[in-house]
């Protein structure tokens, strides 16, 4: 049906068609000339800085096709089963590090742990974060994701320190345990026997945890509208970077407006307030207490830049730590020996709190050795986080690799993850390997939070509420998953949202 109607179409335009064809042709014949020369000139060009000690080639590659380069099949092995493909296919073609061109950027792609660190750890800011358009758009040049250096080692540190924190780590505990426990009991009130879509229970979890502890807002009309709004807001993360009326990237940036007005008043209202208390109860507070000290410019943070920042921080509970929660169950779901072991190590917990009446703490979470396995798994095979792009600010050789000044590096997370030199049977679910020798979670092979400079500040607190989920979760009811997939691109998520049918465990297990 498809040729016929281009049949029909060329018939109907005639002659023109034809002689469009050609001079099109032409033109594109002309263009890939130009482009291959100027690509050639670019691998084997002297290196910017004056000493000469770089020297040497771009990795080998291929640029792909003018303006379009690889880009199709790099999209297209995203809604595959497989979407490391187009990296596996590369790899064995090139080595573990090769030139590509995407996004109409030349691009070096590694696959290999040990140059992945470096760009991860970026001394000097040889390398800065370099996103789609959209993004920029969306974020600004203020953006956390985008901002470098000092400012970005002040926000990163103040917000780690917080998090970590002994007091607030209590609080954290007790925030995730209320929005868990409220959800749970809303399941059992109006869902027992039908089907619940996990996916959004668990953004629904994920979301109300993190804007409690960024801006101590509690479940109700604002909670609800934030939600709303984000909602709209992240769908402009990846889309064409057209911003007239009705497009995406537009209603994105309307949405923005309105979270911008809610969150800057709020900050605003809690300015006047500030020193009536001893310690930070949110983010809120840590960003409007540093005074600058520790980067030397003595400077408080500018509201708008803390607004901003606030609201960018709102991402992983709407779509990375949702995602995990939900993949985490799918695959328990697939794997009954896994499902059986973690329900006996948390049912366990769960009597001895029953039976002394003492209240859950963080270290008991995170002290169940074989459910942080299972998230540790979780991790490493969904491999949320994909990859990190950077760009390259002057010309530097990583193991013999010249990557030229101005190319982009993407440092494929995916790639270490799914290495049969990393892991054994890369594709098979199991937990039981991060009991092995030689594997763990602090190893250059496992990335799922980044790493260096920008490893995540709250991957305590994302491990912390999977866990907590999934110990009142698996102790309060059994479920059957119906038929779902993953989907990886443009994101990880379900296909289907994980469809699953819950029942309230009887009383007499647990007891």
């Amino acid at each position: 049906m498809e040729e016929k109607t281009w049949e029909s179409a060329a018939a109907a335009t005639g002659s023109g068609l034809d002689l469009a064809i050609v001079i099109a042709t032409a033109v594109m014949v002309a263009a890939a000339g130009v482009w291959l020369v100027v690509a050639r000139r670019k691998e084997t060009r002297k290196p910017d800085n004056d000493d000469g000690e770089i020297d040497g080639r771009v990795p080998r590659g291929s640029s792909g096709w003018p303006l379009l380069g690889e880009t199709l099949d790099f999209i297209a092995s995203g809604y595959t089963s497989r979407p490391v493909s187009f990296m596996e296919k590369r790899k064995s073609l090139y080595g573990k590090v090769f030139k590509t061109h995407l996004l109409g950027k030349p691009i070096i792609v590694s696959t290999d742990p040990e140059v992945n660190k470096v760009v991860l750890l970026n001394h000097g800011n040889i390398f800065v974060p370099s996103y789609p358009k959209s993004v920029t758009e969306l974020f600004g040049k203020n953006s956390i994701l985008q901002m470098n250096g000092s400012l970005h080692k002040r926000v990163h540190a103040l917000i780690g320190t917080f998090l970590k924190s002994p007091l607030h780590k209590a609080r954290l505990t007790a925030h995730i345990q209320n929005s868990v426990r409220r959800s749970l009991s809303a399941w059992a009130d109006k869902n027992n026997g039908l089907v619940i879509y996990l996916q959004d229970h668990a953004k629904q979890i994920a979301f109300e945890v993190l804007v409690k502890v960024l801006l101590s807002v509690e479940p109700g009309q604002d909670l609800d509208f934030m939600k709303r709004e984000f909602e709209e807001f992240m769908k402009g993360l990846i889309c064409f970077p057209v911003k007239f009326p009705g497009t995406t990237l537009y209603k994105s940036l309307k949405a923005k407006g309105k979270l911008l007005k809610m969150v800057g008043k709020m900050v605003e209202e809690r300015k006047k307030e500030i020193e009536k208390r001893d310690d930070p109860i949110d983010a809120i507070d840590v960003l409007l207490r540093d005074t600058g000290e520790s980067d030397g410019t003595r400077q408080r943070l500018p509201l708008d830049f803390i607004t901003s920042n606030l609201i960018e921080m709102m991402i992983p509970g709407e779509e990375t730590l949702p995602t995990a929660m939900t993949l985490v169950v799918k695959f328990l779901s697939d794997n009954p020996v896994t499902l059986a072991q973690l329900v006996e190590e948390n049912m366990k917990l769960r009597m001895r709190k029953l039976n002394s009446g003492e209240e859950y703490i963080w270290t008991d979470y995170m002290s169940l050795s074989f459910t942080q396995n299972v998230i540790s798994e979780t991790l490493r095979i969904a491999n949320i986080i994909n990859a990190v792009w950077r760009k390259a600010q002057k010309d530097v050789k990583i193991k013999g690799h010249l990557i030229p000044k101005g190319w982009c590096v993407l440092a494929s997370l995916t790639s270490v993850h799914m290495d049969e030199e990393n892991y054994e049977n890369p594709y098979e679910f199991d937990p039981w390997r991060w009991e092995k020798p030689g594997i763990n979670i602090n190893s250059s092979k496992f990335t799922p939070f980044g790493g260096g400079q920008r490893l995540c500040p709250g991957l305590e607190l994302s491990r912390l509420e999977i866990a907590i989920f999934l110990h009142h979760f698996v102790t309060t009811y059994r479920w059957v998953a119906e038929e779902d997939e993953i989907v990886y691109f443009p994101t990880v998520k379900m296909r289907r949202k994980l469809p699953i049918t819950i029942t309230p465990l009887a009383v007499e297990h647990l007891l």
